[in-house]
């Protein structure tokens, strides 16, 4: 018989796991590539941030994927909430479907708004963290 307990937690390791690479990603990109690119010469800015948006691509993907599938996972395993906890919940959704579209934006080459994008998805990405927090401790 499978042990439903390792399953659990390697979904758990899945998410936290995917969600880091997200956000770290994401601030990395933020407070430290925007400035590494910003050094560089004019003409090759636009060429340096697209190659690295092309790059992260697969990355972005595999990272939602992940995050969808142990989220669903989590969402069916864990039943019988209060009422706040599934509004938290909810919003906690809403920021993470936010992440997935900025992420897929930025992902692509010739976005002029990439750096304003990184800002909302590192900030949204950590509200997140937050809630989720928050939601252990109302479990």
């Amino acid at each position: 018989m499978f042990d439903l307990t390792a399953l659990t937690i390697g979904m758990r390791w899945l998410h936290l796991a995917c969600m880091a690479v997200l956000v770290g990603g994401a601030i990395f990109a933020r407070l430290v590539m925007t400035h590494t690119i910003g050094a560089a010469a004019p003409e090759a800015r636009d060429a340096l941030a697209d190659r690295a948006a092309v790059a992260c691509r697969p990355l972005v993907i595999a990272a939602i994927a992940g995050l969808v599938v142990s989220g669903i996972y989590k969402f069916f395993y864990n039943t019988g909430h209060s009422l706040r906890h599934n509004l938290l919940f909810g919003f906690k959704i809403a920021l993470a479907l936010h992440v997935f579209a900025a992420a897929l934006l930025i992902a692509q080459p010739g976005n002029p708004r990439r750096r304003r994008m990184l800002t909302g998805m590192a900030i949204s990405g950590l509200l997140i963290v937050l809630i989720s927090a928050l939601l252990r401790q109302i479990y």
